[in-house]
């Protein structure tokens, strides 16, 4: 479960966030819409641990995420898979060795890394381009190889940023499909997006945020005008 309380973040004294709170339950698909600047990055930053909150409380499964130091957020972040638009690939690594670079730096068996990168690049249908470059790929599979990245520690929870905003209408809505599926394993999945035609396909809970506040939340619904 997540519960965010009353958050605020302040940019030079304005509030980016302003008294947000926003609950969502295990398993949810939550989209979260809204203007430029309304605050969906910075509340995506800010569940991660990347951005320090000014007041409010953010809590995952129990853990007081805005309370946490860096030493516990490295472990809290290995919990969740975290999605950007820009990919974030190492363009020296294979797509193989993309995702396996994120259990490398957690001291994981060699064994036991190969097997799991199979398994998701599997999953997100890139079984047959691991000794790819990402400079080889297309947007779609660069993002796949993000999504698979973001899958290997096997999380509770995936935020995805935007991870449509640079792909075309036909790849973003594969993505979108492949995410709806990775929420059908059980999994907590957020995304952002300010793609009408994605949150129309989903048809799952949808969150609007302006002015760094919850302004309509509507389960099983469209994109919010």
């Amino acid at each position: 479960m997540i519960i965010i309380d009353k958050i605020i973040k302040k940019y030079r004294h304005k509030k980016v966030l302003d008294n947000l709170t926003l609950v969502i339950m295990p398993g949810e698909f939550v989209s979260i819409v809204g203007p430029s600047g309304a605050g969906k990055s910075t509340l995506v930053h800010a569940l991660i641990g990347a951005e320090k909150i000014h007041g409010g409380s953010i809590t995952v499964d129990g853990y007081r995420v805005s309370e946490m130091n860096s030493k516990e957020l490295q472990f809290y972040r290995r919990r969740i898979g975290v999605v950007f638009q820009d990919y974030r690939l190492l363009p020296q690594k294979t797509v193989h060795e993309n995702v396996a670079f994120a259990l490398e730096v957690c001291g994981v068996e060699r064994s036991k890394i190969d097997q799991r990168v199979k398994e998701v690049l599997e999953l997100v249908g890139l079984k047959a381009m691991a000794e790819q470059f990402p400079y080889q790929l297309s947007g779609g599979e660069r993002q796949r190889t993000a999504i698979a990245r973001a899958l290997v520690h096997d999380p509770g929870m995936v935020v995805a940023d935007e991870p449509t905003g640079n792909l075309d209408p036909k790849t973003a809505l594969d993505i979108m499909k492949l995410f709806l599926e990775i929420n059908k394993k059980g999994i907590t999945v957020l995304f952002t997006t300010h793609n009408k035609e994605l949150v129309n396909f989903a048809k799952r809970r949808v969150v609007k945020i302006d002015q760094g506040m919850v302004v309509e939340d509507k389960g099983g619904s469209e994109y919010l005008s």
